[in-house]
């Protein structure tokens, strides 16, 4: 640990002390808060590492302000995601974020294996999924850049990238306070404040959520609802600018969970409410392990993440400039989860994530006539472990998984087993309770070396060509250790048949990979309000070194050890911009064609195992459009196609063929207006209606429609009234207005023990708000 931190401050201290200083841009795309200013009704990214107008990028992109986020009611990344085409975030935790872009999603918690989408705060790759969810306040920007962009954002932005941009500190003295209140108890206080000079300019936003659980427990010994929120969020900066072209950023953020549990309903076990219903009460009441041994009696989450970052431009010259961009980040996070949705002790599970990571990128940049361009190289380490306790008495475990009366409930409601259907699991005239517990780890350090190069040629006044590529070096490393104690009534080496015990040794793996990933775009100007496109990128989800334990024939434990190949993905893409008067718009038309394609299956353990799926597709078309009707009244529009689905002729797929990829809806759309109007007396009217679909969902491979989720319409909005020439609002909301009952999850770890579970989603939220603000 201490030579983690000898090593991370060395390398920011020799980068401040070089003077090789930084941009305010990030290497995810950012450009400090005047990096979102509108052209038009344009919003200006800097997802090519320059500022750009977004029509003017050759790839597809859509991007919110952070004005434009508190405007929707928006307050974490699953909700901005509705009105985002092609992007689906399910939080099934804050621990557990599935991230989807153009219906290919990355939610995989193991160490051992790589995400599909970068998702980039403070411009530096954070997707490591139980270290990746970040709170959403006192935001400059959100870009959400689809299709591969390895050579801008690295090896994990296999399908897109999402940059979280917050604000940075500006000269002069503001400061915003907001308070609120809504039903289910919920609480909010945030805001910010911020001071400072030309030279220096500091900044601290803050954000404290928390709101009552809407599941009802019924289990006596949880004091906790179900999908309770307790979330604080603490962000410092520093901008320093001894000279007009050097700009160092200095940012820490803090990020805290201690939320309720997850609410695993069953499908199979009645609770004493009644019959098993997704959108009625539970029945969940954890393991004496978890109290026991874990020290944590609540089901729920207790997650901390710590944030540093270095950021620092120097503009050396009139058309160059030099970037860093430096990046350490750690979490831990204990999660208890009762995995078969019943009152009785069963399938309990923990989990323990741990983990930590360092970035460090350095980029020249050049923008001149006839040509602009970037090149650079990136280090990136990260050590991380993911540990899973499982406990269960063996006596409900058997009656359940072994099927000893098949035609009956193996649980009561009450979660106790009726004595006459385990008569062969009685001890003395008594029901077996013996407990049972076993404990799996898989563990990645992964380290990754690259360099890259993009070029833009301005061949005409209306033509630009664009070419990057990236030379990447993997490293990979994976480690597994299993505790499992055997079984006392079967007699076996285990109470689950395959759970092999290490005998408390660590297996390690060890393999090495290159790639090249290119990309290649056109931008062709009809006009200047038309704007076409077109581009050819490669993708790559890293391989897999999988590493788990068996026995040999002599039952002595050996390593089972599998390398799942790279995951390779080719995109082909065309579009159209337009923005004349008024009106902004956008249609993108792509094919993806992966080969590899990597699928989590859930094993009869309840861990996770990856397999390659075989040739998979992806067909899709998204739009977006605006329209500044009036200045008082802006339109909005969007919608997207996706047809994504394993190959059908896939050999290797015989499982998977022609299934959909899950948690990815065929059709989505949002739409509403914006009304922003002043009423006299230093005083304007605000609202924001608008309205989202999503069609039907799969949410695992093969599909199955008992796990999927059918079409689905929310109702949303925001209103209120500014005066004193906005230094005061009041603000009302609300989310899902017709309370539609969906779900947000369904078959999980109990569905691999043939009792799939099911999470309801959010229920109608309302609330009201209070701003206060100093200019």
């Amino acid at each position: 640990m201490n030579i983690r931190y000898a090593s991370a401050r060395a390398i920011f201290l020799s980068t401040a002390l070089a003077a090789v200083p930084a941009m305010a841009e990030e290497a995810g795309g950012q450009a400090g808060s005047d990096g979102a200013a509108q052209a038009g009704n344009q919003i200006v990214v800097t997802a090519q590492k320059i500022e750009q107008r977004a029509q003017d990028v050759p790839i597809t992109i859509s991007a919110l302000r952070g004005d434009r986020i508190e405007e929707l009611g928006v307050g974490d990344l699953d909700e901005l995601s509705n009105y985002i085409p092609g992007l689906n975030v399910q939080e099934q935790s804050a621990n557990n974020p599935g991230i989807v872009i153009r219906g290919v999603t990355s939610d995989s918690g193991s160490a051992q294996q790589g995400p599909r989408v970068t998702l980039y705060y403070n411009g530096v790759d954070i997707s490591r999924s139980r270290g990746s969810y970040q709170s959403i306040y006192d935001l400059d920007r959100v870009e959400v850049i689809k299709g591969p962009q390895a050579t801008l954002f690295g090896t994990a932005s296999a399908v897109g990238a999402i940059s979280i941009v917050p604000a940075r500190p500006e000269p002069g003295l503001s400061a915003e306070l907001t308070g609120g209140y809504g039903n289910y108890d919920y609480t909010l206080l945030t805001g910010y404040l911020n001071a400072g000079s030309d030279q220096v300019a500091g900044r601290i936003a803050f954000e404290w959520k928390r709101r009552d659980g809407y599941v009802e427990n019924l289990s006596a010994s949880q004091e906790d609802e179900l999908y309770a929120l307790d979330n604080l969020g603490l962000r410092g900066s520093l901008r320093v600018r001894p000279r007009p072209d050097f700009t160092i950023d200095l940012v820490g953020t803090f990020d805290r969970q201690r939320n309720g549990g997850t609410p695993f309903i069953s499908g199979n076990f009645p609770t004493e409410a009644g019959p098993a219903d997704p959108f009625g009460p539970a029945n969940l009441g954890g393991s004496p392990f978890s109290r026991e041994v874990l020290g944590k009696d609540q089901l729920g989450l207790d997650r901390e993440i710590y944030d540093l970052n270095l950021t620092a431009e120097y503009r050396f010259a009139d058309d160059w400039a030099f970037t860093t961009v430096n990046g350490y980040r750690e979490f831990d996070s204990l999660e208890t989860f009762d995995a078969d949705g019943s009152a009785a002790w069963f399938l309990e599970f923990a989990e323990i994530a741990e983990g930590w990571q360092f970035s460090h990128e350095g980029r020249f940049s050049y923008s001149g006539m006839d040509l602009r361009g970037s090149f650079g190289w990136n280090v990136f380490t990260e050590d991380g472990r993911q540990n899973v306790p499982f406990s269960s008495e063996e006596g409900i475990f058997l009656q359940c998984a072994a099927g000893v009366v098949p035609d009956i409930a193996c649980v009561g409601p009450d979660g106790t087993v009726p004595a006459e259907q385990v008569t062969g699991l009685l001890t003395g005239g008594q029901v077996a309770r013996l407990p049972y517990q076993s404990v799996f780890e898989n563990q990645g350090q992964n380290d990754s070396y690259s360099v890259f190069a993009d070029a833009t040629w301005i061949a005409t006044r209306a033509l630009e060509l664009t070419a990057g590529v990236r030379l990447l070096w993997e490293d990979r490393e994976s480690g597994y250790f299993a505790e499992v104690a055997p079984s006392v009534l079967t007699g076996g080496p285990s109470l689950i048949p395959g759970q092999t015990d290490t005998n408390g040794r660590t297996f390690t793996a060890r393999e090495d990979f290159f790639d090249v990933l290119p990309r290649f775009n056109a931008l062709y100007r009809a006009s200047p309000d038309l704007n076409f496109y077109a581009t050819v990128s490669k993708g790559r989800r890293s391989a897999v070194v999988q590493l788990g334990a068996t026995r040999d024939e002599n039952g002595i434990a050996v390593p089972n050890y599998q390398l799942v190949p790279e995951e390779v993905v080719w995109n082909y893409e065309l579009g159209a911009k337009l923005s004349r008067g008024p009106v902004s718009a956008s249609l993108g038309a792509y094919y993806l064609d992966y080969s590899g394609f990597q699928v989590s299956v859930i094993q009869d353990d309840g861990t996770t195992r990856t397999e390659s799926a075989g040739s998979a597709s992806n067909l899709g078309i998204e739009a977006e459009l605006a329209v500044q009707a009036a200045p008082w009244l802006s339109l909005f529009a969007n919608g997207a196609y996706i047809d994504a689905k394993v190959d059908e002729d896939s050999a290797l797929a015989d499982a998977y063929s022609g299934a959909r990829f899950r948690l990815q809806p065929k059709w989505q759309a949002a739409a509403g207006f914006t009304v922003d109007a002043p009423i006299g007396e230093g005083m304007r009217f605000f609202a924001t209606p608008s309205v989202t679909h999503r069609s039907r969902i799969y949410f695992e491979l093969p599909n199955n429609p008992v796990t999927s989720q059918g079409s689905v319409t929310l109702l949303n909005a925001r209103a209120g009234i500014a005066f004193a020439e906005d230094r005061f609002e009041i603000a009302g909301f609300i989310r899902n207005a017709t309370d539609e009952d969906y779900l947000l999850d369904a078959g999980n770890t109990g569905g691999a023990f043939g009792y799939p579970t099911f999470i309801p989603a959010e229920p109608r939220f309302y609330g009201i708000e209070l701003t206060a603000r100093l200019f």
